[in-house]
């Protein structure tokens, strides 16, 4: 298990309650991180297409995929750290009810590009804490995200500088860099976008003594 962030602002209980990240995102991590948590990382071994593809056929929503999957990661890592506030974290890309994916390779970024060029897609975001195996609180968000229309020129180039950054994110982009110059307006929490609803973590973490309040 990797250790990850530093504490700042802590609460009494910081000492004897520990916080474990079920992601492998740096960039879930760099949010923890800079908002002052501390934790460490535990990466879930969840076959999350398998999940996505069984909700699908049950005709499940964007948003109960995204808490589902979310779950399954905290839940698992918590079963091997009882007595840790385990955060688990999805986020799902709807686009004119078509699922998005992280891509897997240049080409994949392409057409996701190319698929969501001049489009309004929804970014649904969902966190999830579990404690000794169960559920005890989640929490979830969508931003309405506008794509301005991308030509292949720009989709070329926007690769060619980003590089693998491309493959961490549903839609390949990250909003916090280049990412921002494929858009027009965004209309939701920015936190959300990157991967966290922060905010209302850092809250709950603070009323479980985590940090200060």
């Amino acid at each position: 298990m990797a250790e990850a962030g530093q504490p700042q602002l802590l609460g009494a209980n910081a000492a004897t309650t520990s916080v474990v990240l079920a992601s492998g995102s740096r960039f879930r991590a760099e949010l923890l991180r800079n908002g002052g948590v501390p934790f460490t990382i535990d990466v879930p071994g969840v076959d999350e297409g398998s999940v996505r593809d069984s909700l699908r056929a049950e005709n499940a929503t964007t948003e109960d995929v995204a808490t589902v999957l979310a779950e399954l990661k905290a839940v698992a890592i918590s079963r091997k750290h009882p007595d840790a506030l385990v955060i688990g974290s999805d986020q799902m890309l709807d686009c004119g009810g078509v699922w998005f994916e992280k891509p897997v390779d240049r080409d994949h970024a392409e057409a996701t590009l190319r698929a969501l060029s001049g489009k309004t897609h929804r970014l649904v975001t969902a966190v999830v804490v579990a404690r000794a195996g169960s559920r005890i609180w989640h929490a979830m968000d969508s931003v309405t995200m506008r794509m301005r229309p991308l030509s292949d020129d720009f989709i070329q180039h926007y690769l060619d500088v980003v590089g693998e950054d491309v493959f961490a994110s549903v839609g390949a982009y990250q909003l916090e860099g280049l990412g921002a110059q494929l858009f027009t307006g965004v209309e939701g929490d920015y936190f959300t976008v990157l991967g966290l609803p922060l905010l209302q973590l850092l809250e709950f973490l603070r009323t479980h003594g985590v940090l200060a309040r």
